[in-house]
């Protein structure tokens, strides 16, 4: 449920991150490091839900699945951090950190982000899949 979660605020990202570099830079898709990165941790994501459903035995493809995920998260670290940090880039911070060094940004708004942005997000995704589960678990017990 959390990878779901997860690949919702992926998709959500970069939908926004698209129509915010259309109004910035004149274009959706710029070819930028952290879209590339980007596209290629929810191509793996989504290869990761496709396995999941491709193995019928519940034992098995829980244990595929969470090999996979290790895996996947893996790749998503040096997909969307590191390698973005290492090359130019469109975006502020390019070839370092604007959202940990609070010199690169103003104080407000590190303050803002670090205060109120990630802990409502982590909070709404961590919301959003208990609710799923939740649900899974209401199915299950009336065989829905």
């Amino acid at each position: 449920m959390y990878a779901k979660a997860g690949l919702f605020f992926g998709v959500a990202g970069l939908t926004t991150g698209m129509l915010w570099a259309n109004f910035t830079w004149g274009k959706f898709w710029s070819n930028d490091p952290k879209q590339i990165g980007t596209v290629i941790s929810l191509l793996v994501y989504c290869a990761y839900f496709i396995l999941r459903d491709s193995v019928p035995d519940f034992d098995k493809r829980s244990k595929i699945a969470a090999v996979y995920n290790v895996f996947a998260f893996s790749i998503l670290i040096p997909a969307v951090v590191i390698m973005p940090r290492m090359v130019d880039s469109l975006h502020p911070g390019g070839k370092g950190n604007p959202l940990i060094n609070p010199k690169d940004v103003d104080l407000r708004m590190f303050i803002i982000l670090w205060t109120v942005a990630v802990p409502g997000w982590l909070l709404l995704g961590f919301w959003i899949s208990n609710v799923q589960i939740r649900i899974e678990k209401i199915k299950d017990k009336f065989s829905l």
